[in-house]
């Protein structure tokens, strides 16, 4: 017997007979404020399944991503705010506008051009002129990390930025040197201040230098993490508990899962 393939509209439909008086207790309970939190996580596990290079983690990841913009459609649905094709009519329409090269007479030379317009285009359509400072329109609940990228950028577009990476290495000592003053005074609040700060700054220097602080952050968790469970492995292996060695032979261990790769 063939299964069934489902399509759009099966999805629709599904989550309106979730959300029905008679559908799941759980999905009828929840808001645009409780569910908040999972489409964050949705997008970073997709990002996980790219970074995995995992074509089957990725469709299904990107199948949970789906999940959380028909939940919110149904619910503003629901309220009568707009529903899922408000949603995919606005994102077409904008499409459209902001690639005027490809459905308009506009032509472009590259791909930079193209960035040029779309910034344009944008700002056009967001009433840049009512905006009073160069910083409005960043999300505040961006994470910290991309955040302080974006800040940055956008700073640099009025030229307040490092002509390259080379002395953000001297700033960078700066914050150092000004995080050890703060752990001398003893004062947490300007510790906290004088770490935020080098950690802006380290933002700096990988943007400047072409990486990304928040993908850089999370491969280095990822490494983190697998050398940690390799030591855990190890010592279990051993007959060890990894709580039960000193600093000095854990640190031989990490060398040791460090090297093997």
């Amino acid at each position: 017997m063939e299964t069934k393939r489902y399509g759009f509209e099966d999805l629709r439909s599904i989550m309106a007979r979730l959300r029905a008086p008679d559908g799941c207790p759980w999905d009828k309970e929840q808001t645009h404020q409780s569910i908040k939190e999972y489409f964050l996580e949705e997008v970073y596990e997709f990002l996980e399944a790219v970074e995995e290079g995992s074509i089957p983690h990725m469709r299904e990841e990107l199948g949970d991503l789906l999940l959380q913009v028909v939940f919110h459609a149904q619910m503003a649905s629901e309220q009568e705010h707009y529903d899922i094709d408000d949603v995919i009519h606005e994102l077409s329409d904008k499409l459209v506008r902001r690639h005027p090269h490809v459905f308009g007479e506009v032509a472009v030379a590259d791909s930079d051009e193209v960035v040029v317009n779309w910034e344009a285009i944008k700002n056009a359509e967001k009433g840049k002129e009512s905006r009073k400072s160069r910083l409005d329109g960043i999300p505040v609940n961006y994470p910290a990390l991309m955040k302080a990228k974006k800040l940055q950028v956008r700073a640099a577009k009025d030229g307040f930025d490092w002509p390259d990476a080379a002395p953000i290495w001297d700033k960078l000592t700066e914050e150092i040197e000004e995080v050890k003053e703060a752990i001398r005074e003893n004062d947490p609040d300007h510790l906290e201040d004088e770490v935020g700060d080098l950690l802006f700054v380290a933002v700096n220097l990988a943007r400047k230098l072409g990486v990304d602080p928040e993908i850089a952050l999370q491969r280095a968790n990822r490494k983190f993490e697998t050398r940690y469970r390799g030591m855990e492995r190890l010592v279990a292996e051993r007959g060890q508990k990894l709580s039960d060695l000193d600093l000095a032979a854990q640190d031989v261990l990490w060398g040791e899962v460090k090297r093997g790769g």
